[in-house]
């Protein structure tokens, strides 16, 4: 009997497969570049034109994500319109969403940051798994 037939089965020992690691790298890249532009996007929906472009921007990024066939581009999707929105209220002052509009908006780029974080940790470790 040999040594390897008696470790016990992991099932963390399996090849991740290719579409799966490069769906996870992909996605991991995507979540820090939303987080990234919300946070650019909080701090310049205080200034004139360029806070109506960027939340323009959200709001139709996020609307495209909406759009799409595939379920896990619906989240950040989501998170982005609402940033797109509530830019746009932020920089006209409607006066019942302006004070929370800069909290929500940051709180939205920290879980893109959290989502983008997640999805490299599981890109490396499905890389890993490939050695």
């Amino acid at each position: 009997m040999d040594d390897n037939e008696l470790e016990p089965y992991d099932p963390g020992d399996q090849v991740v497969p290719r579409d799966k690691l490069a769906k996870n790298g992909t996605d991991a890249i995507l979540y820090l570049a939303g987080g990234a532009f919300l946070m650019v996007m909080t701090m310049g929906s205080r200034l004139g034109f360029l806070g109506i472009v960027f939340s323009m921007a959200s709001l139709v990024i996020g609307i495209g994500a909406l759009v799409s066939k595939d379920r896990e581009d619906k989240k950040p999707g989501i998170v982005l319109a609402a940033a797109g929105g509530l830019g746009l209220a932020l920089r006209f002052g409607i006066p019942i969403i302006k004070p929370f509009a800069g909290f929500f908006l940051g709180l939205g780029a920290l879980g893109l940051f959290a989502a983008g974080i997640w999805k490299g940790i599981q890109f490396l470790r499905g890389l890993r798994s490939r050695q």
